[in-house]
Formats: C-alpha cells, structure tokens, sequence
C-alpha cells in the first residue's frame, strides 16, 4: 500500500501538491468558528452533585449572583500600618466614587468596613461572569481597567494605594501574560527547530520545511476541528490550545525526519531522486502511519472520559495528528522529490557514509551484552516510578497562574486578612416539598456554624417559593487546596446531610464542590482510559508486527516510562520546589503522551529491528545494526520533540511548565532509555521468541558474504 501511495505522490507531485491546497483553502473557508469553555464545571457530567446544585439555583434563585464576579477593590496603607478611621472614611469615598462613575457592567459597589486594627481594607463590586456573553466578558474586561484607574485617582495624595483582583481581574492580566508566552513559546519553538534541524542537516530548507508545513497543518486542523466539533456538539477547553500548536510541530517535525533521515539513506545507496523517496515511503510509510494510529488511538480514547474538557482534547489532539500523517505522506513527499537532493544543500555531507561513531558502539554494547542494558534502563525506569506514588493533585487555578500581576497581589493581600473562602464560598441548598420554617432554618445554620471546616455562614437567602433555601459558607482554609477538596467531598457533605431538617434533601455546590467533583469524576477517568489505551495499543503494535509477543514487552516499557516520567516530575515539583501538587489534569496528558509518543519511538525501533532480521541478521547483531541506523533518528526526533515540549517550562502559568516538563523528560526516556536500550535489549534477549506467534522476522533477502551485509559489519564491528 505503501509502495503505490509513494509512486502515485512521487510521479505526480504537482497534482498532489495543488489537490492539498485546494482542499486547505476550502476547510479554511468554510469552517465555523472553533468554540472553546473556560468554566470547568461545564465540563462535569449532569449526575454529579455540585452540577446538580447549580442547576437548583439556576432554578430558584434567578436573580442571584450567579451570572456575577466580584471585583475586589484590595486597600492598604502604604506603611504597612494599620488602617486608621480617616482611611476607613478614604474607602467609603472609593465605593460611592465608583458607585457614582456608572461604569458599564459594574453593580452594586458596596464598602466593607475594616474591623479595628484590620490591615486591609475592601470594596466589592459585581461584574458580568458569563463566559458565552463575549460582549459582556468584553464589557467586563473594561470595567476592571476603569476601576483600577479611577480608584487610584481617588486615592492619589492619601496614604492608601488600591489593587483590584477577583477572577475577571485575573481574566484580563493572564490574558496579557498569556499572549507574551504565546508569541514567546511560539518564536523559541521555531527557533529551536531550525537550529536543531540546521545542526543535523546543516541545510536551511531542511530546517524550513516543518516550519512550513507544520503552519499550513495548523490552520487545516483547526478547520477541521471546528467543522467535526460543529458537527458533533463536541466541547473544547480554551486552556489546551497551546498545547495543540506544541504538539503539531514536534509530531510533524518527527514524521519529516523519519522521512528526511530515511531519504538521505536511499540517496547515499545509489538511488535516483524519485526512487529513493518511494523507497522511504514504502520503508517508513509503515512505521509512521502505526506511529500516528497509536497517538490517535490513544487520544481519542479520552472520548470515553466523563470529564467533557478530556473528551474534546482527545479529539482536537487526534484531528491535527491525523491531518499531519495524511501530509507527511503526500505532500511532504511530493515536495521533496520536487527539490531532491538539493533540500540539502549547501552541505554535501549527505553524499558521504557517516564514519561509525557513538550510535555504533552504543548498538554492539546492548548487541553483546543485552542482559547488562535491559537490567541498567530498567533500574532507571523502576527507580523513578517509585517516585510517582508521592503524587498529589492541586486544583488552585490561581496558584497556577502568574503571582506577579496586579490580581494575583491583590489577592494575596486579601487571603491574608479575610477568612480563606470568603471569597469563594461554599453553597448549602436545603430543598423541601413544602415551604420552609424560618425557625428550622435558624437552627440549622447554628447547626453549620458547628461543621468541620466552616469559618463563617451567613444568614440564608429563602426562593420566592418559600421551598428552597441557600447557605453561602466560607471554609477556613483555601477552596482550591486539597484539604478543603477533602473536606467538601467527604466530611462537610456527610455532616450537613445528617444534620438537614426532617423532610429535606441537601446539596453542596460551589466552586470547592466542583473541584471535589472533578477529583472524583478524573479518578474515574484514569481508571477506565489507561486500560483502554494500553489495550488499543497493544492491538496496533500486534497487527504492525504480526506477533503478540513483543507488543506486551512494548506496552509494558511504555507503562514503564510514564511512571517514571511522572515520578520525575513529582521529584522535580514537589519535591525541590516544594509545590503542594501537580495540577489535577497532569497525569492523563502525561500518561497519554508518553504512552503514544513513546510508542512512536519503540514502532521506529522496532520495526528497523524486524527489518535487520528481514536481511538474515541474528538477534544480537540485528539490535547492534538496528540502534546503529534507527538510533540516530529517534534521538534526533526525541530531542526536538522534547525540545518543543520543553519551552513550555518558559510559561509563568505553572500548569503549563508542568506540563512542559513532564512530556519533555518522558519524551528523553523514550528515546535514550527505552528506545536505545531497552527494548532492543529485550528483543536481542528473546530472539525468534519476540516475534511469536508470526514469523515476521522471517530473513526475506539474506545479503551474500555469510549472511551479514558487508558495509554493516564494518559498522558492527567497529569499537567491538
């Protein structure tokens, strides 16, 4: 298949080309516009409980705040000191100034007066918080800007200076932080592969070209994705998007390596233009289609997640890698054996047999003494594992994000004077058949007053059917923290559920009872999509080796590498930086990454090991002569890949730094632990036995001189 799908794009690359851009230009054209989520809970099933309470004060309380953010005026004296009653009178003046200015969007300007001695005064405004209103977010977005000015304004010349946060304020300064790290990952990515490519080829349109293609890629795929997501009803969380661009340029400029590195080969054998890159297709063509079937295998199974923010990563991921296969086997081709071997010009290295270096001797290592290399890698692997099992989960959004801008200050300020959830509150809702007692309800406030965990309760707000009563409660500790996750998910609702009055039915809502639901919901997620993807996997690997043998081997390692890969990141995080966790999403992203990138490396090992077995090599030297041609490739595809991944790290949002490195340092074990080691040490170990029950290995071309390929064995041989 392979074989024709190359000869048909080789000899005739003008069509192929121009078929490619006809069908971008009109996905472009025509597809809608992508719609993405911000507020987790939209991403929670119905049945969960806080999802429930939501929908009940959606029902019953329809004039309530729910549609509202407050904005915190934060005020403090300049000194350090204690507000005084003149700075009491300051920020009575701020709230009726703010009040009186009329700014669009903003309601209810109210000043919370400071208690005696307090550090910290308060002005609360309402502002717009429906994230599907763009004019009302945009509304909003301005509102927080003309606070800040007007505020300062007012208190210019006193001894209180003003900072406003709140989660619209952090809206509009992540928004900023978030463009900078955008451009500045997109620019170092960019620059990181020329630069790497530029080494490697030392040619400049060698080093283009995934630029190139991989931007033409990201415009399709997001055309795509749009029209299948339209389509489908399916939802994006605007959170991943930079994870999209990251992940398109290292798979592409994975896949046109394979290609390059492979093209290069054929050339130095002898091969005209257009045959070599037929060659390379037929050879890899194989190798990457399975390599990208496991990424998109592995990334649709998050279909099966109940968190619906996984449900269409899974999607939007396995949509921009099937685009980049379906390219990387058309029109990458097409336009290569267009430019020939002068895609690697100016260098004329491409003509010369590299001497045998590092990769040769690394390979007759594992092929003489491959008990000793799987034992090593494996103790590496294990060791980093055990790591894995100090993991935490954090769900503070706000921990996460940059601590250097004005809201993330102003916050701190006001955590430091103001119970801990005052500012998110936990909500009680008590529902009854029948209009409630006023009586009943005063008594079953003292009652909350007394749970484990509350700070402070306030009076109840009662539904205009008498039926349904609300309880905003503020937890002592912070909402996002694990303990108060705990708290809400086990202890408080137990308590306030045993306590509610006769006749009654409680539910806790809230943004603490949503992460609490989200704990619950991705634990179940974990548990349903890593067998899944383990077993598709394990399904491609079978069908591309005809075997059953090594693909467990195979799955196995690749288990392996995502402990290991998270217990470094465990190690990395909380353990030198001493964070309280990792955020919450971590462990699915790694695990399928890991699991699928690292498949991609172990299928280019792999099946460059069955090749060696294909020519009549023994299993010892097909490991030698498999890391001494495929070791080269794979490092210098991990090392971009990771690369790229590892410029993540750069963002000040600590979920993406995470991110960047966890993928990064599970991309480098795949590629220099299990890919070089491991796996053809095991595969040198079993021999024959890998290939069971198939005989895929069969030799199909035994070279002359004794079964050994003459220009091999010199490879083979040196630094034996």
């Amino acid at each position: 298949m392979f074989a024709r799908l190359g000869r048909g794009v080789v000899r005739h690359p003008l069509i192929t080309i121009g078929l490619w851009l006809l069908a971008a230009v009109a996905l472009v054209a025509l597809a809608p516009e992508l719609k993405t989520k911000s507020d987790q809970a939209e991403f929670l099933p119905d049945k969960y409980e806080a999802v429930q309470a939501a929908k009940l004060s959606e029902r019953e309380f329809p004039s309530a705040d729910k549609e509202t953010s407050p904005a915190m005026v934060v005020i403090k004296r300049t000194d350090g000191g204690a507000l005084q009653p003149a700075d009491g009178q300051k920020i009575q003046q701020l709230a009726q100034a703010l009040q009186a200015k009329q700014i669009p969007g903003v309601k209810g300007v109210q000043a919370m007066p400071p208690q005696p001695g307090a550090k910290v005064g308060l002005v609360v405004a309402g502002l717009p918080s429906d994230f599907r209103d763009a004019k009302a977010m945009e509304q909003a977005k301005k509102a927080v800007k003309t606070m800040r000015t007007e505020s300062t304004a007012q208190l210019r010349g006193s001894p209180l200076a003003a900072k406003v946060g709140g989660d619209m304020a952090s809206t509009v300064d992540n928004e900023e932080s978030d463009k900078k790290t955008m451009a500045m990952i997109g620019i170092a990515t960019i620059v990181l592969i020329v630069v790497l490519l530029g080494i490697i080829f030392r040619a400049p349109l060698a080093a283009l070209l995934p630029i190139l293609v991989v931007s033409l890629v990201s415009m399709v795929s997001g055309a795509v994705t749009a029209i299948i997501g339209n389509a489908f009803g399916l939802s994006f969380d605007e959170s991943f998007n930079e994870i999209i661009v990251v992940v398109l340029y290292g798979i592409g400029t994975d896949y046109i390596l394979f290609l390059l590195f492979r093209y290069r080969e054929r050339l130095r054998m002898g091969e005209d233009k257009k045959t070599a890159m037929i060659t390379s297709v037929e050879r890899v063509g194989e190798a990457i289609a399975s390599a990208a079937g496991a990424v998109i295998v592995a990334f649709l199974v998050l279909l099966l997640a109940a968190f619906k923010a996984f449900g269409g990563l899974g999607p939007q991921l396995a949509i921009a890698v099937g685009v980049m296969l379906i390219t990387s086997l058309t029109l990458v081709p097409a336009l290569v054996s267009l430019l020939g071997p002068a895609i690697f010009w100016p260098s004329k290295a491409w003509k010369k047999e590299p001497k045998p270096g590092l990769w040769a001797k690394i390979g007759n290592g594992v092929g003489r003494r491959p008990a000793v290399a799987a034992l090593a890698s494996g103790v590496v692997l294990v060791g980093l594992a055990g790591a894995a099992l100090g993991f935490k989960a954090d769900y503070d959004f706000n921990a996460s994000a940059p601590q250097n801008t004005e809201a993330a200050q102003a916050m701190k300020d006001f955590r430091g004077s103001f119970p801990a959830g005052a500012l998110t509150p936990t909500e009680v809702y008590v529902k009854s058949g029948q209009p409630l007692d006023k009586g009943t309800l005063a008594s079953y406030g003292q009652k909350l007053q007394q749970a484990p965990g509350i700070g402070q309760v306030q009076p109840p707000q009662v539904s205009k059917s008498g039926t349904v009563a609300m309880y905003k409660v503020a937890l002592k500790e912070n909402p996002s923290s694990n303990e108060s996750i705990s708290l809400v998910k086990g202890p408080l609702r137990d308590y306030v559920k045993k306590e509610a009055p006769q006749g009654t039915q409680v539910l806790v809502g809230g943004m603490t009872a949503i992460w609490a639901d989200i704990n619950e919901v991705n634990n179940r997620d974990l548990s349903v999509i890593l067998p899944v993807a383990v077993a598709l996997i394990g399904l491609i690997l079978a069908l591309l080796l005809r075997a059953l043998v090594a693909p467990i081997y195979l799955v196995v390692a690749v288990l392996l590498g995502f402990a290991a890969t998270l217990g470094a990141t465990v190690l990395l995080f909380q353990g030198i930086e001493g964070r309280p966790g990792l955020m919450f999403q971590l462990p699915i992203i790694l695990y399928l990454f890991v699991l699928a990138i690292g498949t991609d490396y172990n299928i280019l090992m792999i099946a460059r090991l069955r090749e060696e077995a294909r020519e009549g090599h023994d299993p010892r030297r097909g490991a030698a002569l498999g890391i001494m041609h495929a070791g080269p490739t794979v490092a210098a595809a991990g090392v971009i890949l990771a690369g790229t991944f590892a410029v993540l790290v750069l963002s000040p949002q600590s979920m993406l730094a995470q991110m960047g490195f966890g993928v990064a340092i599970g991309i480098l074990l795949s590629t220099f632990v299990m890919s070089t080691f491991f796996v053809p040490a095991i595969t040198a170990l079993l021999g024959h036995k890998a290939w069971w029950p198939g005989h895929s290995d069969a030799p199909r071309q035994v070279p002359p001189h004794g079964g050994a390929d003459p220009v091999q064995d010199r490879f083979a041989k040196t630094g034996s």
